[in-house]
């Protein structure tokens, strides 16, 4: 491996900010070299809307990435979210025969490709088919049916589905910006890469990555993805929300909600004034703790109530007992743990991103979920790439993106 080989680049594309992390592949490790972040512009729920806005974002991060680590970046791997994103589950099969006989590689792949043939939407492409569980004649819950013997061998996927333009847009934004993109990955996917574990995926877990624009969700049980969905609620409706309640500038109403809001009112303690901006010339004005619980916690409310309605419409509902796991940057907001377990009635948790050697205490945060989990979940394909034939693109496409 060549010393431009040993690094990976990851480019997490926000609507609040653009981060570009570098790792470098070790052993079976992948330590951490550096980071950039730029705050994001041009983006809209996860919607690039200003091209040359988005371009000079992806540009700075990874500048400041590249300054550190003293290496350039010439490809990376770029997460893709946004409300455009759709998942559906699938079946499809094959028949291997007259005779029962054993198993191979090519099969698994064309009861893959079978199971993958839905019709979309001219403005719709697949971005990954993630194998559930395989069914040889009579035998389902299989895991890998490699060496079996059998007639018919199906499968049950789930595909994620994106925005074909939205897509373009991203990959047409980092070449812009110099840089080749080597794959496009869920990043939901991502984040449950670096912040859920073997248990929780095994038990059954949703994962909440709370943007700016837009909160994914993703769900796993029995160790592979289940659901995956986008609800068009993010922390930029919170800092809306307060902006328009107090009269009072955006910059300003982000600050409040990091350092003063709680969307659990419960946890209030004793009622305190804060001084905030007024918009225009206006002198600052005085406003109680109180009274940004009332603007926030009917927002963390709809939020929660409308997972709960996706959970309920996938029927996934009763099959978390794992409970929830919470990333991105909205999830630091303070109460909506507390809420969100008095809401569900299960178990929950925010994430503390992990899987690369060396990373620093500020990094291991849950806004950084993704983008730690792009370099964990791109090693591992490289890795796979490595032990068998095909490119890394083929090998994340594959029917082992979700092993």
């Amino acid at each position: 491996m060549t010393k431009k080989d040993r690094f990976l680049v990851a480019l997490d594309i926000g609507s609040t900010k653009t981060c570009a992390l570098i790792g470098e592949l070790e052993d079976d490790s992948v330590k951490f070299v550096s980071l950039g972040a730029a705050e994001s512009r041009g983006l809209r729920k996860g919607l690039i809307v200003n091209l040359d806005a988005a371009v000079s974002s992806i540009r700075r991060a990874l500048e400041e990435a590249e300054s550190v680590a003293g290496v350039p970046v010439e490809s990376a791997l770029v997460g893709v979210a946004g409300s455009h994103i759709r998942g559906v589950n699938s079946r499809g099969g094959i028949t291997l025969g007259p005779r029962p006989r054993d198993v191979q590689r090519e099969d698994v792949k064309r009861a893959v490709e079978a199971a993958r043939s839905v019709l979309l939407p001219e403005d719709r492409e697949v971005l990954h088919v993630l194998p559930q569980e395989f069914l040889l004649d009579a035998q389902g819950s299989i895991r890998d049916p490699m060496g079996m013997v059998g007639q018919r061998l199906e499968v049950n996927v789930h595909i994620v589905t994106t925005s074909s333009a939205a897509t373009q847009n991203l990959i047409t934004a980092a070449n812009r910006a110099g840089v080749m993109v080597s794959d496009t990955v869920l990043e939901t996917l991502a984040s449950a890469e670096a912040g859920l574990t073997l248990d929780e995926r095994e038990l059954g877990c949703c994962l909440l990555d709370i943007g700016g624009g837009t909160t994914e969700l993703l769900v796993y049980g029995g160790g592979v993805v289940r659901h995956t969905a986008a609800i068009p609620v993010g922390g930029d409706h919170f800092t809306n929300d307060l902006a328009v309640g107090l009269r009072t500038p955006i910059p300003e109403a982000e600050k409040i909600k990091r350092e003063h809001a709680c969307a659990f009112r419960e946890l209030l303690g004793e009622d305190h004034a804060i001084e905030i901006a007024s918009v225009g010339d206006r002198p600052p004005r005085t406003v109680f703790a109180r009274m940004l619980g009332e603007i926030v916690e009917p927002r963390a409310q709809e939020l929660l109530a409308l997972v709960h309605d996706e959970l309920q419409r996938a029927g996934l509902d009763t099959l978390i007992p794992a409970g929830l796991a919470l990333s991105g940057g909205g999830s630091r907001l303070r109460g909506l743990l507390e809420l969100a377990e008095r809401m569900f009635a299960m178990p929950v948790r925010v994430v503390a991103p992990r899987g690369l050697t060396g990373l620093p205490e500020e990094i291991s945060q849950p806004e950084y979920a993704t983008a730690v989990g792009l370099l964990v979940y791109g090693a591992r394909a490289r890795r796979q790439a490595v032990q068998r034939p095909g490119t890394l693109v083929a090998k994340i496409k594959s029917m082992f993106a979700g092993a």
